[in-house]
């Protein structure tokens, strides 16, 4: 049995291009076309789910899927850091952040670790593995982070290191345990 998991992240947003970490704004309407234009570009799904962040419902209801709420898909908590810029946090708290960005376990913010991040959304991954057919997920590109990491079997240190474009998908396909992946295809529409 193979599973086929196609992880999309959300549009663009201005905490995005702020460097924010996610404050609940909204895509912005751009962005938003572009999502509307790749509508019906993806493929069909056993499962589409979608993380609970706003950015994550706009994309989703903008690409025109239908998706079902996903708790465990939740992107990383960054507690009392929520709504300020990387920048703002890093002048008040210049080695809280360092060491955030150095030890996976580390959670300075109050929130969650990189390191209990991606153990969650490994045991969502690896559940799904058990379910045949494509399962089709937006999520936050921190949960796509996580997923690359577990299905690659890297060190959760790499979560860092993987770039996750707006608008792109990353594909997993295997199982619980074996794992390939597909990284960054653009979601273009109709003679994109």
């Amino acid at each position: 049995m193979t599973s086929r998991v196609t992880l999309i992240s959300p549009a663009t947003t201005p905490s995005l291009r702020r460097a924010r970490f996610d404050d609940g704004d909204s895509i912005e309407d751009g962005a938003a076309a572009r999502a509307r234009s790749a509508a019906g570009s993806l493929p069909a799904a056993v499962r589409v789910l979608v993380s609970p962040s706003v950015r994550c419902r706009e994309t989703a209801s903008a690409l025109g899927l239908d998706a079902w709420l996903e708790p465990e898909l939740s992107g990383l908590d960054v507690g009392r850091w929520r709504g300020r810029t990387l920048d703002d946090v890093g002048a008040v708290e210049p080695e809280a952040v360092a060491g955030w960005l150095a030890d996976p376990g580390a959670a300075p913010h109050g929130g969650e670790s990189v390191r209990a991040l991606c153990a969650r959304v490994a045991r969502w991954l690896d559940t799904s593995g058990a379910a045949d057919g494509r399962t089709i997920a937006v999520v936050e590109p921190e949960v796509v982070r996580a997923v690359v990491v577990h299905a690659l079997g890297a060190p959760e240190a790499a979560f860092w290191r993987a770039d996750v474009p707006p608008l792109t998908a990353t594909e997993v396909t295997g199982r619980s345990g074996r794992w390939n992946v597909r990284l960054g295809h653009v979601l273009a529409g109709p003679g994109d």
